[in-house]
């Protein structure tokens, strides 16, 4: 006769906490394991280890160096003799003829001085000298379509890339390039040149000193406006830094983001009734606008720009119809779920006083959903105004576009610099100003 073993509660007790603390246990081992796994596969997937080979964070320097500052070219033509000295290469940038920076002197020889104790001579017969600091007398000749070069030592230095037709010299804080059709220097030094005046106004290369005479005291350069006055309308009319052009760009976006957001707001706030459940009895409707707001705020606001300018072209039209079209459907969604959270009792108050509905509405639920969706506004139109830089270099509008051009040159990076300054000093006053609307309408 067999007996059976009787368990007892608090052995089952036992058993079944103990099957459940080793299942923690091995979910506690499995989930880092499983991340470490994945990791190592996005490690081989997007081939780190070739990133890492390819990688050049000198690149990445001069590039961060390229953003506050600029170069100065001094450039000889060979076949005729003429030298011209310009900022950063531009024909706006360049200086008047037979005038130069305190560096270079002009005249039969041009003698170039250079940061680091190096100098370059442009000799009247063709030749360059460089004395180069640290490394000795280099010179430089074009015969024919070949160039050659006199060394003090028997290899070129690894700063020294040449060729039959092209020699190059980098020192860092200058550059040195020499070609059968010219001959270039390269000087590097901090800061934006010419951000104020550019050479065709009066009142380019003076000290703030000298600005401040002549806008309080100094004789009129232009008869017809005050100093001050001349001052303003040849920096707003630079023609190197465009602020006109660029200020005028940053409202473009400014109102993009407006325009976009508000009209967001406005057609998607009636809707949100209709998509409320404690306000549209009828499912189907209901449904319905749900649907349509995730399909709006299902498409990204660039997928939209680019079916929207296919539609009506580039401007920034498009790109405000396109924040319009994303921030319906989040709109639309938010608006509705605050009027579904609505208190009740506050609407039952007003409708025993015997209001109808839309007074029902307006001193009800407007009151109580207010803030929401205030603060959703705000915040959206912060966050657009950063969107339509990108929208606007899809659409052709705003800083966005000065913004594309100046990367696209590859040479203009202290105007990318500027631009992206402007951008962040544009999204910090707008989020100065929507904290200052949000304690002056929700806390009163």
């Amino acid at each position: 006769m067999s007996v059976t073993a009787q368990i007892t509660p608090l052995e089952a007790l036992h058993s079944r906490m103990s099957r459940e603390f080793a299942i923690r246990k091995w979910r506690a081992l499995a989930i880092p394991a499983a991340v470490l796994l994945y990791l190592t596969y996005i490690f081989f997937a997007f081939d780190m280890p070739g990133i890492a080979a390819r990688a050049r964070p000198e690149n990445a320097a001069i590039l961060l160096g390229d953003f506050w500052s600029y170069k100065t070219h001094v450039t000889r033509e060979n076949k005729s003799g003429e030298v011209t000295v310009a900022v950063e290469g531009e024909r706006k940038g360049t200086y008047p003829m037979g005038t130069a920076p305190g560096w270079v002197a002009l005249g039969e020889d041009t003698a170039i001085t250079l940061p680091d104790g190096s100098a370059i001579r442009y000799r009247a017969d063709g030749d360059v000298m460089l004395s180069v600091s640290g490394y000795g007398e280099i010179v430089a000749r074009v015969d024919g379509r070949k160039v050659t070069l006199e060394l003090p030592t028997a290899e070129p230095p690894n700063w020294m890339s040449i060729s039959r037709t092209r020699v190059n010299i980098d020192r860092g804080t200058w550059r040195f390039a020499l070609t059968p059709s010219k001959a270039e220097t390269f000087r590097y030094e901090t800061g934006w040149e010419l951000f104020f005046f550019t050479f065709d106004s009066p009142f380019a290369d003076k000290s703030w000193g000298e600005l401040a005479a002549l806008a309080l005291w100094g004789e009129r350069v232009d008869p017809a406006l005050p100093n001050i006055a001349a001052m303003a309308r040849d920096f707003w009319n630079n023609k190197m830094w465009r602020h006109g052009d660029v200020f005028w760009a940053l409202g473009e976006t400014v109102l993009m983001a407006f325009l976009g957001t508000m009209g967001a707001g406005m057609i998607a706030f009636p809707l949100a009734f209709l998509a409320a459940s404690n306000f549209t009895p009828a499912r189907a409707l209901r449904i319905g606008l749900r649907r349509m707001f995730d399909l709006f705020r299902g498409v990204d606001g660039l997928i939209w720009t680019v079916i929207l300018s296919r539609a009506f072209g580039p401007g920034p039209l498009t790109g405000s119809l396109a924040i319009l079209m994303t921030d319906t459907g989040t709109f639309g969604k938010t608006f509705s779920e605050a009027l579904e959270n609505i208190d009740q009792k506050q609407t039952e108050g007003v409708a025993s006083t015997g209001a109808n509905a839309l007074q029902r509405a307006r001193f009800g639920v407007i009151p109580q959903i207010a803030p929401v969706i205030l603060s959703q506004l705000l915040y959206y139109l912060e966050s657009n105004t950063r969107s339509a830089t990108v929208i606007g270099a899809l659409v052709g509008g705003g800083i966005g576009l000065l913004l594309t051009q100046a990367i696209i040159t590859q040479k203009d990076w202290e105007e990318v610099c500027y631009y992206i300054v402007l951008i962040v000093a544009m999204v910090m006053a707008m989020d100065s100003f929507s904290g200052w609307l949000r304690r002056k309408f929700i806390k009163g």
